[in-house]
């Protein structure tokens, strides 16, 4: 073939796509996640996530039109991009491809810098496009059997975030936990037989009044969090006039708040760089194991992410080594959704998580 006629092919097919990226709306601006009013822990939580995401995720409850999905999708804004195989379904991290991904396979695949996928599980969601399909498209025009990725692709490496988990099918909420346990996906249907890596951190919200998680799911969110409706008027004054200001000038309003975006970026670049060198001393992991006991909760995954949090939020604040002070402070996030269930204790679990932590530390 003419070596001129594939340069101008080549060359229109450029033109072609610059066309596309120019004519592309512009992104929605997303209200920055410094300028939300309060819900300290809520804030707190999904930062730690952010350093490790090892943690395990964030589950916040609470009354409804308190802020949860407007923290959890500003968290997308503000997280630092990361490095990606161009062109690639699955995320894959350069050097690390995917088995299968076609386009990993290729010689000459360049390293590109993408946006932290945070991806939406929406309620009425069918397990094809949860977990991924046969693309028809191919199978009816020509005829191949190729596999159309699904949100759990897309989720990999970053985010996926179900509003009213409380309210997820039972069949999708197996699926997830599946996955969770593995960090892959596994799809063996119509002719079809796909496994790729699925590691992700799992955020929810929802309204406890309207049903409650599976124990099985509830074990695997990491931190939990009480998300509450401001009840002293200054504050929820703020919160109007902000919101207000946002939806009045959504450009203005984040340029106000650009310098804060910047420095929490940073400073959650700077926790992860230091992650690695945190120590956490023996007498530490002892106390995190009689504060489970005293407390009363089902498992061992109480120790383990009251350590990895511990750990993050060093790291977060430039410690490196956690300390009690951490301990204490993390103690409802980590704790408060798995105690077990005591009939002769009526009491808030954050209520008994406090007792736990003053018996074990003292006042």
């Amino acid at each position: 073939m003419d070596g001129s006629l594939v340069g101008a092919g080549a060359a229109r097919a450029a033109s072609k796509s610059r066309r596309q990226r120019a004519s592309a709306p512009a992104p929605r601006p997303v209200f920055p996640f410094t300028a939300i009013v309060g819900q300290e822990e809520l804030r707190l939580s999904l930062s730690l996530c952010a350093v490790d995401p090892s943690i395990g995720g964030v589950l916040a409850l609470g009354d409804r039109g308190t802020g949860k999905s407007t923290a959890i999708r500003a968290l997308a804004a503000l997280l630092p991009p990361m490095q990606a195989v161009a062109g690639c379904r699955y995320n894959c991290e350069p050097g690390k491809p995917t088995v299968g991904c076609e386009v990993c396979a290729r010689r000459r695949t360049e390293p590109v810098s993408v946006a932290v996928p945070v991806v939406d599980l929406p309620l009425g969601a069918s397990e094809d496009r949860v977990v991924g399909a046969l693309d028809l498209e191919k199978a009816l025009t020509q005829g191949q059997k190729a596999f159309e990725p699904g949100l759990l692709a897309r989720a990999h490496r970053g985010f996926l975030y179900i509003d009213e988990v409380n309210l997820l099918e039972d069949h999708l909420v197996d699926l997830l936990l599946d996955v969770a346990a593995s960090g892959e996906n596994v799809v063996e249907r119509d002719g079809l037989s796909v496994r790729h890596p699925a590691r992700f951190v799992l955020v929810g919200s929802g309204n406890p009044e309207e049903g409650e998680l599976r124990p099985q799911l509830l074990d695997r969110f990491g931190l939990s969090v009480e998300v509450l409706t401001p009840t002293d008027l200054p504050t929820r004054i703020d919160v109007i006039k902000r919101r207000d200001a946002f939806e009045r000038d959504p450009a203005a309003f984040c340029a106000v708040w650009k310098d804060e975006e910047e420095a929490l970026r940073a400073r959650i670049l700077a926790g992860r760089a230091l992650l690695s060198k945190v120590t956490m001393p023996d007498a530490l992991l002892e106390h995190a194991a009689k504060l489970c006991i005293t407390a009363g909760t089902d498992g061992l995954r109480g120790e383990l992410t009251l350590m990895r949090t511990a750990r993050a939020l060093a790291a977060f604040e430039g410690a490196e080594e956690a300390s009690l002070d951490h301990l204490r402070r993390l103690a409802p996030l980590a704790l408060r959704h798995r105690l077990r269930r005591n009939p002769l204790d009526d009491s808030v679990s954050t209520t008994r998580v406090g007792r736990a932590v003053q018996e074990v530390f003292g006042p």
